[in-house]
């Protein structure tokens, strides 16, 4: 037995180093410290977040199945794919681990993941701030577009064109040219820029066109803006500006009746400022002007027909043919009215015959005249209007110095005040007249260069100054009459209608009097006596407290006192209105139709 079991452990030492040869020549003659360091590298990272390299051993129907090598497969959303069709059992891939086991107890990979994390480990690689990229434009997100360089990259709006798009989703599908502007590696972000290439790239076309561009060339651009006073005009690297000035012979609105945004239009060089790198245009001087024979073909004293095209404060602008305006200032519109503003007489697109007054070549301006196609009224009133000759009229309007009287259309003749009653004062023409009543008058006076007509009402009857009233009334007579008023230097009684006579406070009572509501009202009936009638200032004056004196009344030889006040009353407190020149004066600047002086 014990042979044996020496046979037994000589068989088995036998057989290890037979095992030993066979591990040899497996190994190749490699040390065990070798075999274990390649035994190492063998072993996969299964940890959460590493990129491994797989077999599609499966597709499905929504996912894809990938091993991995681990003791169960992955499984990937069959969405991670762009096209399933590409993709086939066999196919090596790499596949990001998110997760060991899910609850089925599935490996979860993800493919778009893992080619994000190698599309941004190359973008790093092959690319710095600065560079240039193509990329397509994915979709819109908050802020801006999302576009695909190899990875997902952030196009601010603000960086998606020189101008402001109305849309930038418009750009979503198109491959679309930017420069890297931010690269931050820790979290893995990327900003890019498509106005800063083209910005760089119109830099190189402006300066190019600068150096071609010459004034009076013609030259085609794209409107990129429209404004009040004008449009911008995209000529390729730069733009120009078209005032609006120099779109159109012709009067226009605003630039937008011309052209339009994105429009290509051709325009002629103006004016270059290389320095500051403007240039104007002109798009009106692509044609003659009209200007040129305006003089001959509107020449002055000539009659033209026009379109009212314009209204300003000053006057009215008439269209005489295309790019030809004329001013008809507002004081050249009629020769008898008295005019605030234009459109009292004219209204946008109204047609007009005027008469052209001047033409100034130089500053390419036309005056005017719309008065000037009928005579001057004036020119013939002196014969129909001599003084002294009656006429008749309507009231056309009231001032408080007199009454503006139509005698015919377009002439007027002022009635003043201290013109319309022999006896009565009158404080304020409505007393007595009212708008549109017809009346009876006498011509004064006629100033036909300063185009003023004096009118008297009164004149129609024969003065009673002159005899009437100094033989009807006499000092020291007693007379009945009303009070009609009071006032604090004495009382106006009226004697008959239209005349009154003034009884002063000092002549009220032998006492001082302060108020003579103490001793008269209105309305009262008195008897007075006469101690006063002045045909000169026609003025009578009266007495209270000399009504039961027989004693004839004898007027103080030098004014003193309360004799002096009484002449004072007599004189100044029942004091016309003012002079009928000074009313003519001021009518020129209240009332038309007394002659408006010549505007400048």
């Amino acid at each position: 037995m014990p042979q044996v079991q020496h046979y037994d452990l000589l068989k088995e030492v036998e057989n290890d180093q037979e095992i030993e040869t066979e591990l040899q020549e497996v190994l190749g003659g490699r040390d065990p410290e070798q075999v274990q360091d390649l035994y190492d590298e063998t072993i996969k990272d299964y940890s959460v977040g590493a990129i491994l390299t797989g077999m599609v051993i499966n597709i499905g129907n929504d996912t894809v199945l990938v091993d991995i090598g681990y003791k169960s497969e992955g499984v990937i959303s069959l969405m991670e794919f762009d096209n399933s069709g590409e993709i086939d059992i066999g196919d090596e891939i790499e596949v990001l681990l998110e997760a060991v086991e899910d609850d089925s107890g599935m490996v979860v990979l993800s493919k778009r993941k893992a080619d994000r994390i190698r599309g941004w480990e190359r973008i790093i690689t092959e690319h710095k701030e600065g560079d240039k990229v193509v990329g397509n434009v994915l979709r819109k997100i908050k802020g801006g577009l999302l576009v695909d360089i190899g990875v997902p990259v952030f196009l601010p709006a603000s960086q998606v064109s020189i101008r402001r798009t109305g849309d930038i989703g418009e750009l979503i599908g198109q491959d679309i040219e930017s420069k890297i502007i931010k690269i931050d590696e820790s979290r893995r972000n990327i900003v890019i820029s498509r106005r800063m290439l083209m910005e760089e790239e119109r830099e190189v076309m402006k300066d190019k066109l600068l150096s071609q561009i010459e004034v009076d060339s013609l030259v085609t651009g794209l409107v990129k803006n429209i404004t009040d006073f004008g449009a911008f005009v995209d000529l390729g690297g730069m733009d120009g500006l078209l005032h609006i000035t120099d779109m159109s012979w012709g009067r226009i609105s605003h630039p937008s009746e011309l052209v339009k945004i994105d429009e290509k239009i051709e325009v002629l060089v103006l004016d270059i400022d290389r320095e500051r790198e403007k240039v104007s245009l002109g798009l009106k001087q692509k044609d003659p002007s009209p200007w040129i024979g305006a003089d001959e073909k509107f020449s002055v004293s000539s009659k033209q027909k026009g379109e009212v095209v314009n209204l300003m404060s000053y006057g009215a602008f008439v269209k005489l043919e295309d790019g030809i305006e004329g001013l008809v200032h507002i004081s050249e519109m009629s020769w008898t009215r008295r005019i605030n503003h234009p459109s009292e007489v004219v209204q946008i697109g109204d047609e007009v015959e005027v008469i052209i007054l001047n033409v100034n070549m130089e500053k390419q301006e036309i005056s005017l005249g719309m008065k000037q196609v009928d005579s001057n009224p004036w020119e013939t009133v002196g014969d129909k209007y001599t003084p002294g000759t009656k006429v008749s009229g309507q009231v056309r309007n009231i001032a408080n110095y007199g009454a503006f009287i139509e005698l015919e259309e377009g002439i007027d003749g002022l009635l003043h005040v201290s013109d319309i009653s022999w006896t009565k004062k009158v404080n304020h023409p409505s007393e007595l007249l009212k708008k549109g009543q017809e009346v009876e008058c006498v011509v004064l006076s006629l100033d036909q260069e300063r185009k003023r007509i004096a009118l008297g009402m009164k004149q129609i009857e024969e003065d009673p100054w002159d005899g009437y009233i100094p033989q009807n009334y006499r000092v020291d007579q007693i007379v009945s009459g009303t009070v009609t008023k009071i006032t604090n230097f004495g009382v106006f009684v009226e004697l008959e209608s239209g005349l009154e006579g003034l009884l002063h406070v000092s002549e009220l009572a032998d006492r001082k009097i302060e108020n003579a509501e103490e001793v008269v009202k209105v309305g009262e009936q008195l008897d007075v006596k006469v101690i006063r009638v002045d045909t000169k200032d026609r003025k009578i004056g009266l007495s209270l407290r000399r009504f039961n004196d027989d004693t004839p009344y004898q007027p103080p030889t030098e004014p003193a006192g309360e004799s002096d006040d009484i002449q004072d009353a007599l004189s100044d407190d029942a004091q016309e209105a003012e002079e009928p020149e000074d009313a003519a004066e001021d009518a020129e600047e209240e009332t038309p139709g007394m002659g408006a002086p010549d505007e400048e």
